[in-house]
């Protein structure tokens, strides 16, 4: 009996130390969640429901990517073009709720409308001809030499008018 009551006793403890582990990591995800919130607020003014649909342990690192690339404007690009290009992919996805989002914010950052037309026509234009390339199952060295070649005449082209302009649409 005494063994007995050694062994539950024992198990308890066990199972009270084990559990004790499994808190701990919880605590520390709600308190990376606690400050990103904060941060949240203070960056934006208010912290958008959709963050706190996200487990606590998800909220620190989705705040982080969104806080270091899209809202951070010491990136090689700059806000409008970042948007647009979420505006694109979000298009292609598609995510309902991404198109909204970035269609505001490529406002926001100064896009006009024919440049949010712009952006989604050019991804519907890339979807379009990557299913064609694709399905085609077209030689990619060759289209690789073609492209080079394009680029060429392109850059000739500019060179020829003094053009500044993108090499890739020189040949308008």
């Amino acid at each position: 009996m005494l063994k007995s009551k050694l062994n539950v006793r024992s198990f308890v403890i066990a199972a009270g130390i084990g559990a004790l582990f499994t808190i701990s990591p919880a605590k520390a995800e709600d308190a990376s969640a606690t400050a990103a919130y904060k941060d949240i607020q203070a960056t934006l003014g208010s912290v958008p429901d959709m963050f706190k649909t996200l487990p606590d342990a998800a909220v620190a690192g989705a705040w982080g990517e969104i806080k270091g690339v899209q809202l951070n404007p010491k990136t090689a690009l700059d806000g409008k073009t970042k948007e647009l290009m979420g505006l694109a992919v979000a298009s292609q996805i598609p995510c309902k709720f991404c198109i909204i989002a970035h269609t505001e914010f490529a406002k926001l950052n100064g896009a006009t409308d024919a440049e949010i037309k712009e952006a989604i026509g050019m991804a519907s234009l890339t979807r379009d001809m990557s299913t064609l390339l694709n399905g085609m199952q077209v030689d990619e060295g060759q289209f690789r030499r073609d492209i080079d070649r394009l680029v060429k005449g392109a850059k000739a082209a500019a060179a020829r008018t003094g053009s500044k302009t993108n090499p890739a649409t020189a040949q308008r």
